[in-house]
């Protein structure tokens, strides 16, 4: 076979395949795992993130180019050599800014196309990331018609959002791409946190009465921090980088390990006609702070979670200086930090640090979760200072997220 049949017959060869490995539909047969890249740096520990994890995925979904809301493309280059080295199926995704101001089909679609054509060696497929306004969706069709069409049957696959769902256009939009990946987190007002697993479920039993094609659920594998101007206007979501608004009123938003696992449970119990496979956002690296640790993912991932069962201590000062109030997770998951911690009888003052702060209530005083970011696996920290009698308990009782105070 010379080499420029060969080159011809790959996407053809990679569409058979990925619509092979998408209908095993069958409930017996496992979800399989893809992992978003969404790092524009490749630097060692995302290297080492992914060559670690490739036992996990099916395929790596890896963020290339990017569409701004002016207009200007983004491209963005992965490191090829160490995605090749897991012998892993990659994906290439093209993000689409929703606040696009002038959707440009023919100029989309060539800057797609001119992409593809120059990586077909290495892609299995390309994905468009859109957060298409619902109103659009008529032209994003009209889109992904032409870019189908020019792909040369190098498959395509689009990410799909809940708010879709109530849309008359959404089946005519599902019809055109081999694949679609539906996103439940973050897609509500920050108000109603990062991730409802009852909410989620939801969506997708819905989304699946509307495609007639394979699809995905992604799910996340981080938290954000969301900050409010002070007469309750959204300033910032936060959710790649730690940067902090200064002066701003914030709090934390953190999609819980156990949770995100329960909703992997019901779908593989109660599997949604079409659902072949969880997509995760984003592959953790020891630098993402905002994202789970690379453990718990795996935790998450394999169903072999060690829950933690957070501990909350009084540490005395020494001579007259203020005892030290901490929290402490043992396990070996990251774990959303306590609501509350009660101090003991007798602390007459008190203030917290680090997203807590003191309340007063009729049992005396406690300190109570503002913003306090998650606690890692296998991590104390201080969360404020007490002044307490001397011969106070040690142990303090605390609430977790969603259970009454112990």
């Amino acid at each position: 076979m010379n080499r420029s049949r060969s080159a011809r017959l790959r996407p053809a060869i990679a569409l058979a395949l990925w619509t092979l490995l998408s209908a095993c539909t069958h409930p017996s047969a496992p979800l399989t795992h893809d992992a978003y890249i969404w790092q524009r740096q490749w630097t060692p520990s995302l290297r080492e993130s992914v060559a670690s994890s490739a036992d996990l995925v099916r395929d790596w979904r890896v963020l290339v180019a990017q569409a701004d809301n002016d207009g200007s493309f983004h491209v963005f280059t992965p490191d090829r050599a160490a995605l090749a080295a897991t012998g892993r199926p990659v994906v290439f995704v093209v993000r689409i800014d929703g606040r696009l101001s002038r959707f440009d089909e023919a100029s989309l679609v060539s800057r797609v196309v001119t992409l593809v054509r120059e990586t077909t060696a290495t892609a299995a497929g390309v994905e468009i990331d859109y957060d298409c306004p619902t109103a659009r969706l008529p032209a994003y069709a009209s889109f992904l018609r032409h870019l189908k069409g020019e792909l040369g049957g190098v498959p395509l696959s689009i990410t799909a959002l809940p708010t879709w769902i109530g849309s008359p256009e959404l089946d005519t939009v599902l019809a055109v791409p081999d694949e679609s990946v539906l996103q439940v987190h973050a897609v509500q007002a920050p108000q109603a946190g990062l991730f409802d697993p009852d909410v989620a479920m939801g969506w997708i039993d819905d989304f699946a009465r509307h495609t007639h094609k394979p699809f995905r659920v992604a799910l996340p594998t981080y938290g954000s921090r969301v900050s409010w101007n002070a007469d309750g206007t959204l300033l910032a979501v936060e959710s790649e980088q730690g940067a902090r608004a200064a002066g701003a009123i914030a709090s934390e938003l953190y999609a819980s390990p156990v949770a995100v696992r329960g909703v992997v449970d019901r779908l593989a119990r109660a599997r949604p006609a079409g659902l072949v496979g969880v997509t995760w956002f984003r592959l953790p690296t020891p630098e993402d702070t905002r994202a789970w640790s690379l453990a718990t993912w795996r935790g998450v991932v394999t169903g072999k979670l060690d829950a933690p069962a957070l501990r909350a201590t009084l540490r005395p000062g020494t001579g007259d200086a203020a005892a030290d109030v901490l929290i402490d997770n043992p396990g070996g998951i990251d774990a959303v930090a306590p609501v509350a911690v009660r101090l003991p009888h007798g602390c007459d003052v008190a203030d917290g640090v680090d997203g807590y702060v003191v309340r007063r209530t009729d049992d005396g005083l406690e300190l109570v979760s503002r913003q306090a970011r998650p606690l890692p696996a296998h991590v104390q920290r201080p969360i404020g200072w007490a002044r307490c009698p001397a011969g106070s308990p040690v142990t303090l009782s605390i609430r977790a997220e969603g259970a009454p105070l112990s």
